[in-house]
């Protein structure tokens, strides 16, 4: 692939719901501009895009793929998305890279949860964007109705400018509103002049003046000419459209059929005319030698500088780490410095990807996306720059897995391999975490939802041969004790030559710090106990609160005073006294009211108005505590909670069935608080089974 200029480049991120046709548009587009010969199709697993075993197998995309396609003198960089929302990781990785986005609707589905989560990224990345109608080709698909319920939910910048031709429920060609002309199908891609059918009129009108009114609020020259009834010309529209898509003031909307690759071409068209160049956008990063501002701005006459925005690790071909070049132009032999890390790296070769194909390049021009393989000290947010001017961008924002499980390894000895296989994972997945909780003695993965775990078990087998099980994590519950207690215990043996001899007396209440495992005082009077014998005593508490007496979990909130006991000057030992000392523990810690604590989090419930009612009667179900509400912008509520730990598994899936995808969750630790006496007894009976 030839070099492109900075104002060459279009950066086009593809969103939008699981399964609306993002994968099937990137194989029409391909073969529409000539970079393949024949179409890929899902269900025959040989798309460019979905090039992993996993998504073959499954027939949806789970990462983000570049797809590099040339048309019209320009290279526009296509960032085929996951719609599922388990890897929105993905997405975010993809959006931050991009200039602009396709956000594509099912003509048959119409606009569904993915569409409206798709719009919420432009808004937050503040993308420029335009709409996609896909299977036009379909039987019950509507055009109208997509684009009335778009204008409903935003409003009059939904601006259609092309209408389909449908005979027999099938789409022949279309009306171009601009132009005010008709084009019909001959062949894949292929189409020729017709008139506009008769009953294509009155929509037709209605399109083309809300298009014309859209147009002539650019300016005041414009409404003149307008309110005049003057018409404007093909290029004035396409002028203004422009202006008012950069701006976000218009969202125009397109469409066609992916298999039949029709109104693709049209598409690829209007991203070169009407989507900025990178060089129309700003990016400013910090210059760490000088701590000020450093705009790049996309401007190939500054300094070098990239930041790695993903990152890939194939067992196969390696590890590719894929940069958006911010300033300069990038060339094979170039030394490049990562402040983040301190190191520096030698790219060697560059290489724009074509799904997992690596094709090699002389340069990369600022604004321009490609990849370099194997850097050893780079990961997924790091700025690749020069040590002359050593920069560093904002790193990207991602969402927080909060979905866990325990995991366990089926192959005793394949640990070390699993641990290996998942750090590679988490340098490619963002929202991958591994936590080893030495309390519960369980390896815990977290990330965005069942699936997504799932997905990940399914990767280990298949890619590195390493089998895991998920099953649910065991919750961290402590031990308290709630009454006082007054214990008397006597350790004492006797076999040939020396003996053991201890005997403390001691008392248990409660010591009200939920944080300290156990306070330690003596009240010993008269040498009862000699002092050298108190860390003994101490050394004993210690390791009994480790396992409590009561199901085995760690121990909280009590108080231990020793105020006497006996020793004997030859039997006597530090061993002895700290073995008298667990027994009264044991002994004191169950005579004094002792109870179970489980944790408890703090929820916050982000859902649509009409969903809070069910949300708040499920977390009741769940033993939560609704503390309050607050409105957010776009008829959201955000519903917080108190809940049990043990009523968060599963949350994730139950909250999407639910709130039909719309909600979302995030959730802290809080406290420990006594739990529920039939909670208790079924933990307590757990764990005696499990003993």
């Amino acid at each position: 692939m030839k070099v492109y200029r900075t104002d060459e480049i279009r950066n086009v991120v593809l969103l939008g719901h699981g399964g609306c046709g993002k994968t099937s548009l990137t194989e029409a587009m391909l073969y529409v501009s000539g970079a393949t010969n024949r179409m890929g199709k899902i269900s025959d697993s040989n798309t460019v895009s979905d090039f992993d075993k996993e998504e073959q197998k499954r027939g949806f995309s789970i990462s983000t793929t570049l797809v590099p396609i040339e048309w019209e003198k320009a290279k526009i960089n296509i960032l085929d998305t996951p719609g599922y929302f388990d890897f929105v990781g993905e997405v975010e990785e993809a959006v931050s890279a991009a200039d602009a986005a396709v956000i594509v609707v099912s003509g048959k589905a119409g606009v569904q949860v993915g569409t409206e989560k798709a719009w919420e990224l432009c808004d937050k990345y503040n993308l420029p964007r335009m709409i996609y109608v896909t299977e036009m080709d379909v039987d019950d698909a509507s055009f109208r109705q997509v684009v009335e319920d778009l204008t409903e939910k935003y409003g009059k910048k939904i601006a259609p400018h092309f209408q389909p031709i449908r005979e027999n429920e099938k789409l022949v060609g279309y009306v171009n509103i601009i132009k005010n002309a008709a084009r019909r199908y001959t062949g894949v891609g292929q189409r020729e002049e017709c008139e506009i059918p008769d009953y294509c009129m009155p929509n037709l009108e209605k399109l083309r003046d809300s298009l014309m009114e859209a147009v002539a609020e650019t300016s005041d020259e414009f409404m003149e000419r307008y309110f005049a009834g003057e018409e404007f010309s093909i290029e004035e529209i396409r002028a203004a459209m422009r202006t008012e898509v950069m701006d976000g003031d218009i969202v125009p909307v397109a469409m066609g059929s992916n298999i039949q690759a029709q109104g693709v071409a049209n598409l690829l068209s209007d991203i070169v005319r009407f989507f900025p160049s990178p060089d129309k956008k700003k990016c400013a990063g910090l210059n760490r030698r000088t701590n000020e501002l450093y705009e790049a701005d996309y401007d190939f006459s500054k300094a070098k500088s990239a930041y790695v925005f993903k990152t890939m690790v194939d067992p196969f071909i390696g590890k590719y780490s894929f940069v958006k070049v911010c300033s300069g132009v990038l060339k094979g032999d170039d030394i490049l410095y990562n402040a983040d890390t301190d190191a520096e790296e030698k790219p060697g070769k560059l290489y724009t990807m074509c799904g997992n194909k690596p094709a090699e390049v002389s340069e990369l021009f600022a604004g321009d996306i490609g990849a370099i393989a194997k850097l050893s000290n780079t990961r997924t947010g790091d700025t690749l720059s020069t040590k002359t001017t050593p920069l560093t961008y904002a790193r990207t924002e991602y969402s927080t897995p909060y979905t866990y499980m325990k995991y366990t390894v089926d192959n005793k000895g394949d640990e070390d391999k699993v641990s290996q296989a998942l750090s590679k994972m988490m340098a490619e997945d963002v929202t991958l975490r591994t936590v080893n909780d030495s309390e519960n003695r369980q390896a815990l993965i977290y990330g965005m939802g069942d699936q997504h775990l799932e997905v990940i078990a399914s990767k280990l087998a298949a890619r590195y041969k390493v089998q895991i099980k998920l099953e649910t994590p065991k919750v961290a519950f402590r031990e308290t004790i709630r009454k006082n207690s007054d214990v008397d215990t006597k350790y004492k043996k006797q076999s040939g030559g020396h003996g053991q001899y201890g005997h403390v007396k001691m008392r248990f209440e409660p010591s009200g710090d939920m944080e300290t495992p156990y306070i330690f005082e003596e009240e010993v009077v008269g040498g009862a106990v000699p002092k050298n014998y108190f860390p003994a005593v101490e050394k004993g508490l210690q390791d009994s609160v480790v396992k409590g007496p009561l199901a085995g979990y760690p121990v909280v909130g009590v108080k231990a005073v020793l105020y006497d006991g006996s020793y004997h000057p030859v039997d006597s030992s530090e061993m002895a006294f700290k073995t008298a000392t667990c027994q009264a523990f044991k002994k004191g810690f169950m005579e004094a009211f002792p109870v179970l604590l489980e944790p408890i989090a703090t929820v916050k419930v982000t859902v649509p108005d009409e969903y809070t009612g069910d949300v708040m009667g499920d977390l009741n179900k769940r033993r939560g505590r609704v503390l309050g509400m607050n409105p957010l912008p776009g008829g959201k509520q955000e519903i917080e909670a108190d809940i049990p730990m043990t009523g968060l598994f599963g949350y994730c899936t139950v909250l999407r069935s639910m709130t039909g995808g719309r909600g979302n969750y995030s959730y802290e630790f809080a406290r420990y608080e006594q739990a529920p006496s039939d909670v208790q007894e079924r933990e307590i009976a757990a764990r005696a089974a499990e003993e």
